[in-house]
């Protein structure tokens, strides 16, 4: 079992940049690939970006690729997501998740969820 909860949501200016963090509970963090994923009012949830357990093998969706980064620190149970040069569409409601084995792109093939934190940028 794994309980996330994440952090560091809040209000940024178009071209600012937030770092959210994803704590985790439980010893076996590092055997979980972590992935970040985001749902914006009245849209589905979308993927982000997602890393593998050891760090090694990070994937990005396009629209963030090259102004979001991935990382996590296994000794502190945590993974975070930089973003930056943020854009009034990256407006949402961002979760982590975990899952067993390879990264993936598909919130289905996720056991576990946070309860999310709110981005919002304005223009």
């Amino acid at each position: 079992q794994v309980q996330l909860v994440e952090s560091g949501g809040g209000l940024a200016q178009a071209g600012g940049s937030l770092r959210l963090s994803c704590a985790a509970s439980g010893r076996t963090f590092s055997s979980y690939s972590m992935g970040w994923f985001r749902q914006a009012p009245g849209k589905e949830r979308e993927f982000v970006t997602a890393i593998s357990w050891s760090g090694g093998s990070t994937y990005y969706a396009d629209s963030v690729k090259g102004r979001f980064t991935i990382s996590r620190d296994n000794a502190k149970n945590t993974v975070y997501l930089q973003m930056n040069s943020l854009k009034p569409e990256d407006t949402a409601v961002y979760y982590c998740a975990a899952k067993t084995g390879k990264l993936y792109y598909s919130g289905s093939y996720y056991d576990y969820w946070g309860q999310g934190t709110k981005v919002t940028v304005s223009s």
